[in-house]
């Protein structure tokens, strides 16, 4: 049963509850709410399904919000708490907790990371890099780079690529990486030689 079905089942119990926690009768309720005794009667009993145009008025009678009528799920916290994964040396700390779609994470690159392999890789999808601090190298098919702060690249990881950082200090970066097609602003220039 979804969520939804559940908490809207689950009401009648609740305005029973309520009620008899009032001291009050299905007659006086009927009264205070102009709903009849009888659909009263069948909502507290799960016989009728609540309506809008029914908890409205319950939900004034009994002095509560509508949320707390039904017993909405309270929001969740939207703060994103991230735990760092180390990669090659070379720190993510994700910034997005939905699966699928864009994931961005926020990259800490210590110089002449990351270690061990520096080959030109490929996968599906498609990635976003943005330097916050320091210097990024990209190296994305013919193309060698060298990024700097306010530095945006945007490719399709199809194309042979690697992401190091040169040193001399940490780089920090923003990493946006999303299925294909995810595509947003990009400006990469060449290295100079």
């Amino acid at each position: 049963m979804a969520n939804d079905e559940f908490a809207l089942t689950s009401v009648g119990p609740r305005l029973r509850s309520l009620r008899q926690q009032r001291g009050s009768t299905l007659t006086q309720l009927a009264e205070v709410t102009g709903i009849s005794v009888s659909t009263l009667s069948r909502l507290e009993s799960g016989g009728r399904r609540p309506t809008l145009e029914l908890l409205l008025p319950l939900a004034r009678a009994f002095q509560v919000s509508l949320d707390e009528l039904v017993d909405a799920p309270a929001t969740a916290d939207p703060r994103v708490h991230p735990r760092p994964i180390v990669r090659h040396g070379v720190t993510f700390l994700p910034l997005t907790r939905r699966p699928g779609g864009v994931q961005a994470f926020k990259q800490i690159l210590p110089p002449n990371t990351p270690t061990g392999e520096t080959e030109l890789q490929t996968h599906e999808g498609y990635e976003w890099l943005y330097v916050l601090s320091g210097r990024l190298r990209l190296r994305l098919g013919e193309h060698d780079l060298m990024l700097t702060p306010g530095e945006v690249a945007e490719f399709d990881t199809r194309l042979p690529h690697h992401v190091s950082n040169p040193g001399p200090g940490v780089a920090e970066a923003l990493n946006l990486f999303g299925p294909q097609g995810e595509r947003l602003h990009v400006r990469a220039r060449p290295a100079a030689r």
